[in-house]
């Protein structure tokens, strides 16, 4: 039996294209100032890495907890008040469900943004498991750890799984963990490398009909 473990960020919601402002235009500036660093390096990561990284390749010029301040304050506008739901994802998510499929989220984000996005859009029980980042001692995307994870708490040998991506680190990531990769193509990603994903879809009805379509078969 296939499952279907879906990423969060870009894919269940548009939040991608407020994160890639906020970050180019707020975050960033303030964390490496002397840098002009490329979104895609960090698109995907859990957040708290991201401090990581950028202290590693280009040093900080704010504290850990500010950055984590900057991005909780964040979260929370663009996940109450802007994002929007991937449209049919209801429907989506019943087909699934009628099928005996079961679908995973698996996101980089802590559980307290995932709540976030969850409770506005009513969508608590809909997911066989909700798993974030912060429930493995791991790194985070673009490391296939996550997704093993996820696989294994659905029960379902990675192989069988079909993941649904946006970012490049993301679908690295899945592809490592040897899944059945569908890319999310959207626009605040621009052209990133979508090479190891074994689908590119561009729509949410292109992205239903492609994982129905893997689910039968895989």
């Amino acid at each position: 039996m296939p499952a279907v473990l879906f990423d969060m960020d870009g894919v269940l919601v548009d939040s991608e294209d407020y994160w890639v402002d906020v970050e180019r235009e707020e975050i960033f500036p303030a964390t490496v100032p002397d840098a002009d660093v490329d979104l895609a390096e960090t698109s995907g990561m859990n957040f708290r890495e991201i401090y990581d990284y950028l202290d590693a390749a280009y040093g900080t010029a704010i504290s850990r907890d500010e950055f984590v301040q900057r991005f909780n304050e964040a979260a929370e506008e663009i996940y109450t008040e802007r994002v929007e739901l991937l449209d049919g994802l209801r429907d989506l998510l019943s087909e699934l469900d009628e099928r005996g499929v079961p679908a995973a989220l698996v996101s980089s984000s802590p559980h307290d943004w995932i709540g976030m996005v969850l409770e506005r859009f009513d969508l608590e029980g809909e997911f066989e498991r909700v798993v974030s980042a912060d429930d493995i001692d791991a790194a985070s995307k673009p490391e296939p750890d996550v997704f093993e994870y996820a696989a294994d708490e659905v029960g379902v040998p990675a192989a069988e799984c079909v993941v649904v991506e946006d970012s490049a680190n993301g679908i690295e990531a899945a592809a490592r963990a040897g899944t059945i990769v569908v890319a999310y193509r959207i626009a605040a990603h621009g052209d990133i490398d979508r090479s190891s994903a074994d689908e590119v879809v561009d729509s949410p009805a292109e992205l239903r009909e492609r994982v129905l379509a893997l689910t039968d078969r895989a």
